[in-house]
């Protein structure tokens, strides 16, 4: 058995010249001395006993990174070809596969993997090594598997100027393109870190890269969570002993004092090189990448996370590429986000974050997840939580509230047919807003969520966009959108865009700001109101007024909403995690209805947002002209996004505008722009209608099926009252969890 053990590199030959030079450093300059020994520490304590197994295709680089790594640890470097293959097999490993064949190679590379053993080394694997299940599992106990990911064309164009032609698989009939791409399932599988590697990238970066990827991986500490109404400056020892992490805040949703989730130290940054190497990845292969980096594997192991987005995005959506870019007119482009089964961009969140929410969930408690919507996330939600296994429904349940006469007839239709035996939904005889003020009073009121606990065994949770994981998934489609925008060449990489959005609660404007954080190029963020502008006159003054203000009920209910939730994260973060000035801004709005901005945080909001609104008629209006002159039909929050487009686009760089839901959830209003005199109040009816038109996009498949099953569905309606609606959570709980 070939065995390479621990190096120890405080050798005995040296020690003491080298205790001499110690002392002489440390007492003529301590600082100097201290700043070398905690370098050498970190390196030493990075490693310990475990290994570090460079994985990847051919031509990755994995051999020279491998000897920088192992050079900058001061440890063993072993390359499985050179150094374990070679010598047992005593030939070359190109004519070991010419006298074997494809699938007798890789069984013989699998046993002589088996009988390796090593400690404390970095390890280099064959590019075919992990084909062979047997001998990934027998390396991979005592070691930490770093993939690197180099793009596919980056790859072939390195092996072609070698010559290489030892490449396991590759045969007449089977192209190098066809080899890698195979083999990146297996690649998938075994890693636990992943480092984008781009076309130019030296080794040296990629080394530096791989130990920066392995301390993070080794701690999570690095990646907590504080409240928006807390900060770093504001942190007392009682907080540092209670630290939060990613599976933590899933689960809370909501903070004690009242705040909202966000990353102690920020989002991650790509380099634009990373972002390149992302170009000709798929949707799916993007939100992973993106994913990996903003959740720590001790959280959600890289393996698991791929599962779950395999699981989100693999065959609910009814586009192969998930979330189009669509060229509209001039430079306007749109991002289609209704493919999903329930027909919205809430979709993109809420396909994923049950299943999050099921793996970080501890098995000892039940959880009811509480949801208010304004339209859109109902049926999302239900639907989400409704796909889960039969194992997870039994421990989950979840209740959704919503204006009962608040959403359009489709929406409502939609949320009673998607109600499944462990979701619910409630209607509310008040608005959006009050469905989501009471639920932020129900978290903290410590009372009733304790009596739930000991009573019931059952805790509630957060899937509204105040819960941080629904953020995420939203970050990935605004870089996604950027990034076919260059794969298409209507830009270069670099080239800045414009994103407008139609916006209510905030979260999908936040979460493109994020991707502007992270590297994606975009310029200005439009966010675009309908007649309840208040957010859109924030942006403008500074001065977030509600006095007086009344909700008005307009043809794009998704953005009927006054309280705009996400934004207290956007002014934690301008306002460099001020906690104490964000509680005084909410806690004056909460108390008098108001607040203002200082002016100095006016001029940041104004680098990175502009905003402008729309009447309904003016809606109206855009989605008849679009169809006459396209023949492609706005939903009706689109087509708000497309008239505030048109009204402050300056038209020097392309504009991509948020296509939030298909309008086929909003016909009443869509055959009305379009002109039509008599209109059948039947939901099914309508959607009938509008699909004789042959438009673009063709009627929503999900849609129309789920108003075919929905028939006479009932569902429960509530008084506006707090303890209205803790009675129909008890009920609730009793009925599904006792």
């Amino acid at each position: 058995m070939f065995h390479v053990f621990q190096y120890q590199p405080l050798r005995l030959i040296t020690q003491n010249s080298l205790s001499s030079m110690c002392l002489k450093l440390m007492l003529s300059r301590p600082v100097a001395f201290a700043q070398i020994w905690k370098s050498w520490f970190s390196s030493h304590s990075l490693l310990g006993k475990k290994n570090i197994i460079l994985m990847g295709p051919p031509g990755a680089g994995k051999t020279t990174t491998g000897r920088i790594v192992g050079q900058k640890l001061d440890c063993p470097v072993i390359d499985i070809d050179d150094d374990v293959l070679e010598p047992t097999w005593n030939m070359s490993v190109s004519e070991k596969l010419q006298d074997l064949g494809y699938e007798e190679f890789l069984e013989e590379e699998g046993k002589a993997l088996l009988k390796f053993s090593a400690s404390g080394s970095v390890i280099s694997l064959s590019g075919s090594n992990p084909m062979h299940a047997a001998g990934m599992q027998h390396i991979k106990k005592n070691g930490i598997v770093v993939y690197l990911d180099v793009p596919t064309a980056v790859i072939i164009s390195r092996l072609k100027s070698k010559g290489t032609d030892r490449v396991v698989g590759l045969s007449p009939g089977v192209s190098l393109k066809d080899v890698l791409q195979f083999r990146k399932q297996f690649y998938k599988r075994w890693f636990d870190i992943r480092v984008l590697c781009g076309e130019d990238v030296a080794a040296e970066v990629v080394a530096e890269k791989v130990l920066d990827a392995v301390k993070r991986y080794q701690d999570s500490e690095l990646e907590t969570f504080i409240s928006t109404r807390s900060g770093r400056s504001g942190r007392n020892m009682e907080e540092d002993s209670h630290k939060l992490y990613f599976s933590d805040v899933v689960i809370q949703g909501l903070a004690l004092d009242g705040g909202l989730f966000v990353p102690e130290r920020g989002l991650p940054k790509f380099t634009a090189e990373e972002w390149q190497g992302l170009i000709e990845a798929t949707y799916i292969e993007r939100a992973q990448v993106i994913l990996e980096r903003c959740i720590h594997p001790a959280d959600i192991p890289a393996s698991k996370l791929a599962e779950i987005i395999e699981t989100a995005y693999g065959e609910n959506f009814s586009c192969s590429k998930v979330a189009p870019v669509r060229h509209l007119a001039g430079n306007q482009f749109l991002l289609e986000l209704f493919h999903g089964p329930t027909a919205s961009f809430k979709d993109f969140a809420l396909q994923l974050v049950p299943h999050l929410f099921a793996y970080c969930i501890p098995r000892s408690c039940n959880y009811l997840i509480l949801v208010a919507t304004s339209g859109d996330t109902g049926s999302a939600v239900l639907d989400g939580f409704s796909r889960l296994h039969d194992t997870d429904k039994q421990r989950i349940a979840l209740v959704n509230f919503f204006p009962e006469d608040g959403v359009s007839q489709i929406q409502k239709s939609q949320m009673i047919g998607c109600q499944k035996e462990n979701a619910w939904s409630v209607g509310v005889k008040s608005d959006f807003d009050f469905c989501q003020t009471a639920i932020k009073q129900i978290f903290t009121n410590s009372d009733f969520t304790g009596f739930l606990t000991v009573e019931y065994g059952t805790a509630l949770a957060a899937a509204n966009s105040i819960n941080w994981a629904r953020l995420l998934p939203q970050i990935v489609y605004h870089a996604s959108a950027y990034l076919d925008l260059v794969h298409q060449g209507i830009i270069s990489f670099g080239s800045p865009v414009d994103i407008c959005i139609p916006t209510g609660n905030f979260g999908n404007m936040l979460a493109a700001f994020y991707a502007k954080m992270m590297g994606i190029p975009i310029r200005k963020c439009i966010c675009a109101s309908n007649e309840n502008n208040v957010l859109t006159e924030f942006i403008r003054t500074g001065v977030y007024d509600l006095r007086g203000r009344k909700l008005i009920s307009s043809f794009s209910p998704a953005v009927d909403i006054l309280k705009s939730s996400n934004l207290e994260r956007y002014l934690h973060l301008i306002a460099n995690e001020d906690g104490q000035l964000v509680t005084q801004l909410f806690n004056q709005l909460e108390n008098q209805g108001h607040f203002q901005l200082r002016k100095d945080l006016l001029g940041k909001l104004q680098q990175d947002l502009v905003a402008g609104w729309c009447s309904d008629e003016d809606c109206l209006a855009a989605i008849h002209s679009v169809y006459s002159t396209t023949g492609y039909i706005l939903d009706t929050h689109t087509a708000v996004a497309k008239v505030v487009a048109d009204r402050l686009q300056d038209r020097t760089c392309p504009i991509i505008i948020s296509s939030t839901a298909h309008y086929s959830k909003f016909a009443p209003a869509i055959l009305r722009a379009l002109r039509i005199a008599e209109i059948n109040q039947n939901p099914l009816s309508q959607l009938h209608l509008l699909s004789s038109y042959s438009a673009l996009p063709p009627i929503h498949w999900g849609l129309l099926e789920t108003l075919k099953k929905t028939g006479n569905g009932d569902h429960q309606v509530c008084a506006a009252d707090m303890s209205v609606l803790m009675s129909h959570i008890e009920t609730l709980i009793q009925n599904h969890f006792m």
